[in-house]
């Protein structure tokens, strides 16, 4: 790869489930770092296993993607691939490096305990090499499939990864892996090295889990001859408490966050940002979050993922929401009451629907909360005849020199009448757009 190749990557989800935290994270760096570099992000659906792989989770992943802002320029079915593959594995058998092999998983799973009985590493034997025609023959009139397995070089192989710095692998130390299934079902390492190579990937970023793959990965694409993308290998997530991600978090898919109200720009903030130095603020845009991506930011030491900060987050982008932006939302809720009322309201959500019951303050019902019907009595005498602007100055100031009332003992009181909460909106915005009816009849103690 020379040095002035655009960058071009790749997502490769499998739809036998939903996207969630982690593997969003996964296509998130990938689209910050190559559009961050003007190159190309390529989704790649992983659906060689037709059993389990469904049309809708295929749907919901492009739906989820779309949401967040991920848009792909190329996308890809590697069912629709599988003659390339079976040419590359022609390949690999050919050259000596695709073999067969007729060992039952008892049969490896007892090879394992005896080796590690021994103080051996489990790595496969490499048995089947020794196997005549004629072995073979007798496995095959049993019934038996063969699995094939990859011949490593075993040696040292080392790589700069953009994560980590400098990588090695020694594939003395692991077994030969598996491509192909008794079954005929390819594996995911070799339908992925050829479509990197096929489809020009300069990079492949994910978690440090894979980081020992690599070694043998790399020597696959040294076998059939292609390109070697260059390698990131991101620390994983852990919660909020520095341990593994639970199973209920971890499990958390996007579409659930959607429906809980999340806005994908605090999503993509969120992970595109824990584990590095930037601060987590939300991005003016994903865009932006990906032109300042750098792998140079990000830390050794595991992302910690805190629900607490993407509250936050979520927060701070509906607060910072423009009317325009909110108003198609606010009008399928049928609480679309103006700019005046979205401006008001904002700085108390921290999910879009909360405005639900911001709104109910303006178009009731509200219970009255009346603790001192004597102050409310003093204070509905006191209520202006035109409920504008300037109404609430004018009528705290008349309530506090009749009553004696002031600061929280005068506040607090009379947003419990009118709006039933202890907390919400400026109240010199929202008495106008309650109006002076709703007031008078709050201010009563009735339900209005």
């Amino acid at each position: 790869m020379s040095a002035n190749s655009p960058v071009k990557v790749r997502f490769a989800p499998s739809p036998t489930g939903k996207l969630h935290v982690g593997n969003v994270r996964t296509a998130l760096v990938n689209w910050m770092f190559a559009k961050g570099q003007g190159g190309a992000f390529v989704l790649r659906i992983d659906d060689t296993d037709l059993a389990r792989s469904t049309a809708a989770f295929e749907q919901g992943i492009e739906d989820d993607l779309t949401w967040l802002g991920l848009v792909w320029d190329e996308r890809y079915n590697q069912s629709k691939r599988f003659d390339r593959y079976e040419e590359a594995a022609e390949r690999l058998k050919a050259a000596g490096r695709l073999y067969p092999c007729y060992e039952t998983g008892e049969e490896l799973d007892r090879r394992r305990k005896v080796q590690l009985a021994r103080g051996l590493p489990p790595i496969y034997d490499r048995a089947a090499l020794d196997l005549t025609d004629a072995d073979r023959a007798a496995f095959e009139a049993e019934g038996r499939k063969p699995h094939w397995r990859f011949k490593l070089e075993g040696r040292r192989v080392a790589w700069e990864d953009l994560a980590r710095g400098h990588a090695e692998v020694d594939t003395t130390s692991m077994s030969d892996p598996v491509l192909i299934r008794e079954d005929g079902l390819f594996l995911y390492t070799l339908p992925s090295v050829v479509d990197d190579i096929d489809m020009g990937i300069t990079h492949v970023i994910r978690g440090e889990d894979h980081v020992t793959n690599t070694g043998a990965q790399i020597e696959i694409f040294e076998a059939l001859g292609g390109p070697t993308p260059g390698f990131a290998h991101m620390p994983l997530l852990v919660g909020a408490d520095g341990q593994a991600l639970s199973k209920r978090l971890g499990s958390l898919s996007i579409a659930e966050m959607r429906e809980q109200g999340y806005e994908p720009i605090a999503i993509t903030s969120h992970l595109g940002r824990i584990g590095t130095s930037d601060p987590l603020e939300v991005g003016a845009s994903v865009e932006a979050l990906g032109e300042a991506f750098a792998f140079t930011k990000m830390g050794r030491s595991p992302a910690r993922y805190d629900t607490a900060d993407l509250d936050r987050l979520n927060a701070q982008a509906l607060h910072a929401m423009p009317y325009s932006a909110a108003q198609e939302r606010l009008a399928a809720l049928g609480v679309d009451l103006g700019e005046t009322f979205w401006n008001a309201v904002r700085p108390n959500l921290v999910k879009f629907g909360d405005v639900v019951d911001q709104a109910r303050i303006v178009q009731g019902p509200v219970t009255p909360v009346i603790e001192d019907a004597a102050f409310a009595e003093a204070a509905l005498g006191l209520l202006p005849a035109v409920i504008d602007e300037t109404a609430w100055s004018a009528w705290t100031s008349a309530v506090k020199e009749a009553t004696g009332a002031k600061g929280k003992t005068l506040f607090m009181p009379l947003r419990l009448i009118l709006t039933g909460q202890a907390h919400g909106p400026d109240m010199a915005t929202i008495i106008p757009l309650i109006g002076r009816e709703r007031m008078v009849q709050r201010l009563k103690g009735g339900v209005a």
